[in-house]
């Protein structure tokens, strides 16, 4: 599927819910594999703000609303707005505001922001869509609330709230995202609140744009509004729009499943930080994969070390006293299979971290002239952890990083992923010797 953007600008004006300030968004085509950014025009120079996890940012105050922030710049109450994007699957877009928060539809709904979108046309653009795909499960935990993530095919989310409300109580929907299923059955939904939090809120300065026409106003036996709901669960309709709003801090459409319970927007972005950590790296190893940057001839020219104890199949990547990517396919014919254990094989954890030294040592060694006649000692091992075993079958791919090199003695940090997940890490400290030097008492 190809990207896609707005044909022509769109304009919409309003007021924050929070301030309680007006405020103008002005949609504009964006560029292909531009993104998402958003525009403060009423700043000078005019700074932008990309939708992306590193400038998704915690709210200090607690307010009930989704923030970024780029600099001194930033913007806020994004979520409803960004639900509309993601749910279109509008994938480049340039959102210039004319105040700090982006302003409430008059409903309390992204209905309005859909309109927008529909009306402005959606435009196909000649470049390929770059999703962010969850490649394996992921799990946010705090108290009561849970977020996980699985792989899909598509885009599917899922929400439960859990109230002490009689009118809101316990409901549960889960849902296939499709623009046509997001415009009719998400969109329409209205925020929420509960009458006994209103006098609260805004003794801490929210909702100062509030009222019954943009938001339902629950109370113990009924809503104060006098329209009726528009979905008999209309509440959990609403958190997953907001949901969804959220996810799009990703800066890219999504490609999973995801199921929240009782989470907020707080809760929302600490999950998309953790899926963005989790992640991070992982496609671009896959593609790796398939690159061959040294061969066992050319690792064996570098490296002193044979059987039974070169751990190095090949080099994916090599980026010159800075990175280095290798691999090594852990086979049943491993010699410390034998003993360790007979019945229940599990690759020993010092020759991960033995393997992990010597993808890190074909980058040490590249640094130095005539890397045949010097070799590379351990010094130390730091911060080493073991989170799963590696047993026949698996493929271990180390991502070592030089975090400093002082003459001939260096720190790096390493990781040993098995089909992009996480299962060693540790800080080596070694140091280039000349062959045939003895070793220091």
């Amino acid at each position: 599927m190809n990207q896609q953007t707005i044909a022509r600008p769109a304009s919409f004006a309003g007021t924050g819910l929070h301030t309680g300030c007006r405020c103008t968004v002005t949609l504009r085509p964006g560029e292909p594999d531009s993104g998402v950014r958003f525009v403060r025009g009423d700043l000078p120079g005019r700074p932008e703000i990309p939708v992306c996890p590193a400038n998704a940012a915690s709210d200090a105050r607690g307010m009930r609303r989704t923030l970024l922030r780029c600099g001194d710049a930033e913007v806020h109450t994004v979520e409803h707005l960004l639900a509309a994007v993601a749910g279109l699957r509008i994938d480049n877009l340039v959102i210039e505001v004319s105040a700090a928060e982006v302003p409430e539809p008059s409903d309390g709904s992204a209905a309005p922001f859909v309109a927008l979108i529909e009306r402005a046309g959606i435009h196909e653009q000649p470049a390929a869509r770059r999703a962010f795909v969850i490649r394996r499960p992921v799990v946010y935990r705090d108290g009561d609330v849970e977020i996980l993530g699985l792989p899909a095919p598509a885009l599917r989310l899922g929400f439960t709230i859990q109230f002490d409300n009689a009118v809101l109580g316990t409901q549960h929907l889960a849902l296939d995202l499709t623009p046509a299923v997001f415009r009719d059955q998400v969109a329409p939904a209205r925020t929420f609140v509960l009458y006994r939090d209103v006098e609260r809120l805004r003794e801490r300065g929210m909702i100062k744009g509030g009222s019954l026409s943009n938001a339902v106003v629950v109370e113990d036996n009924g809503i104060m509004n006098t329209e009726p709901l528009r979905f008999p669960d209309e509440f959990v309709r609403h958190k997953l729009l907001d949901l969804l709003g959220d996810l799009f801090l990703l800066g890219r459409p999504l490609v999973g499943e995801v199921h929240a319970v009782r989470s907020g927007h707080h809760h929302n972005l600490r999950f998309v930080q953790a899926l963005a950590a989790e992640h991070s790296g992982a496609a671009e190893r896959e593609d790796l994969l398939q690159e061959v940057h040294f061969d066992i001839g050319d690792i064996e020219r570098i490296m002193p070390h044979r059987y039974p104890f070169l751990l190095v199949d090949r080099i994916l990547y090599l980026r010159d006293r800075q990175r280095v990517v290798g691999l090594k396919n852990v086979t049943v014919n491993e010699p410390f299979f034998a003993g360790h254990f007979p019945g229940h094989p599990i690759m020993p954890a010092v020759l991960i971290i033995e393997a992990m030294a010597q993808v890190g040592g074909v980058l040490l060694l590249n640094t130095v002239e005539h890397p045949e006649s010097k070799l590379v000692y351990f010094m130390g091992i730091d911060q080493a952890r073991f989170r799963k075993p590696v047993v026949p079958g698996d493929q271990l791919v180390f991502d070592l990083h030089l975090e400093r090199l002082k003459s001939r003695t260096c720190k790096m940090s390493g990781q040993a992923f098995v089909r992009g997940r996480l299962v060693a890490e540790a800080e080596l400290l070694s140091s280039i010797v000349e062959r045939g030097e003895a070793p220091r008492p």
